[in-house]
């Protein structure tokens, strides 16, 4: 174990006690009094009230959303490896369906402040496990964290990625393996006997946005057959090759970036599916071409960044997700299906409705919400802290 730093003690302010009294986990710096700048990565801090009255134990670790998390309302609590150990067991247990599944062999073990320790996130990958470390902070207890890891499960190798950045920036160093047996490249894994390609050594992403599983397997099973899909920002083409999984009629994968076209078509070709329309562009400029050429769809998917630029224009959900869908309007067919979603913390669901409803009525057009979906079982949402519930998607059957 290694040597802790001192603890420091701060004051939770007497307006915000009521928020950490009902398991609010992160360290605000609004909500709190005694944060100094001399205050390292990883130190032990102790919450008090103001009078005097221990709250918490949490830890230092400045980052995009924060100064840190919450760890324990015990005061005697030693966080060492065997603190991590009863989290991990904890986490692991609470997965337990996940890894009895042999339909879907990639899924999240443990979910930060969900699980008990914000900043720290760990995915499974048929065997082999990726850790994300969100801060120095957290990145200081790697030690105890590793070996408790290691003692609580089975792996073929361990890998990390690292977002110190205080805008959760990934910091490449060369390589992302820990230890173990390096993985394939790749790694194919299932999701609902879907087949993905999954690279744990190429940079910040790996090729598969876990979190979406949920919408992906709704649209194999209930919406996509015989219909023409558009996937807009559409990355490695997934929701495209569920929906083709699920005998949709044809399937458009629309994204800027290069990369994107062999990765889709990887993911095409380990399924076994062919003739699918890869497109690399700008979705606003194909936007411009489906209306010239008169194309309409019956389901399409806008799941964009939450900020994206490209070389003409700079992209943000807050302010330009209702000309996003203004557009993915016009070129859906009548009763067809859009998948609106977002995963941007900071726009609630209720705010993100209102975008759609003001899209449709400037559209001119009428629309019914078919279903909505938030975070897997395995995305686990502390209770304290709802705003970890970022994912908001909408089924919106566009009627008029």
């Amino acid at each position: 174990m290694k040597k802790r730093l001192k603890a420091y003690n701060i004051t939770i302010k007497a307006t915000s006690l009521s928020r950490y009294k009902k398991s609010y986990p992160l360290i605000n710096i609004d909500f709190v009094d005694g944060l100094e700048k001399n205050i390292k990565e990883g130190t032990i801090l102790n919450l008090y009230s103001t009078s005097k009255q221990f709250i918490a134990l949490a830890y230092y670790a400045r980052q995009n959303k924060g100064y840190g998390w919450i760890l324990s309302k015990d005061k005697s609590q030693q966080i060492d490896t065997n603190f991590f150990i009863d989290r991990f067991k904890k986490a692991i247990k609470y997965r337990d369906d996940f890894f009895k599944d042999n339909t879907t062999t990639a899924f999240r073990v443990f979910n930060g402040e969900g699980d008990g320790i914000g900043g720290l996130t760990i995915d499974y990958f048929d065997g082999y496990y990726l850790i994300t470390w969100y801060s120095e902070g957290i990145y200081s207890f790697r030690e105890d964290i590793l070996d408790a890891l290691k003692s609580v499960i089975k792996y073929k190798g361990i890998y990390q990625k690292k977002r110190f950045d205080t805008k959760g920036k990934y910091l490449d160093d060369n390589s992302d393996f820990v230890c173990g047996i390096e993985a394939p490249k790749p790694i194919i894994i299932k999701e609902n006997s879907v087949n993905f390609a999954i690279y744990l050594d190429d940079g910040a992403m790996v090729g598969l946005f876990l979190d979406q599983r949920d919408v992906r397997k709704r649209l194999k099973t209930k919406y996509a057959k015989d219909k023409r899909v558009l996937n807009t920002f559409s990355y490695t083409g997934a929701f495209s090759v569920a929906c083709a999984e699920g005998k949709s009629k044809d399937t458009t994968s629309v994204d800027l970036a290069k990369r994107s076209l062999p990765k889709t078509k990887e993911n095409f070709e380990i399924n076994n599916i062919g003739n699918q329309n890869i497109v690399v562009q700008d979705v606003f400029e194909y936007f411009k071409y489906a209306n010239r050429k008169k194309l309409l769809f019956d389901i399409i998917i806008l799941d964009p960044p939450s900020f994206a630029r490209s070389k003409k224009m700079t992209f943000s959900v807050s302010k330009d997700y209702v000309k996003l869908l203004k557009e993915v309007i016009s070129i859906t067919d009548k009763n067809g299906l859009i998948v609106a979603s977002t995963n941007y913390a900071n726009l609630p669901k209720e705010k993100f409705k209102t975008f759609i409803d003001k899209a449709f009525k400037e559209s001119n057009c009428r629309y019914k919400i078919e279903e909505f979906f938030s975070l897997p079982k395995d995305f686990r949402v502390d209770n304290g802290f709802l705003e970890g519930d970022y994912l908001k998607v909408f089924f919106v059957r566009k009627l008029t």
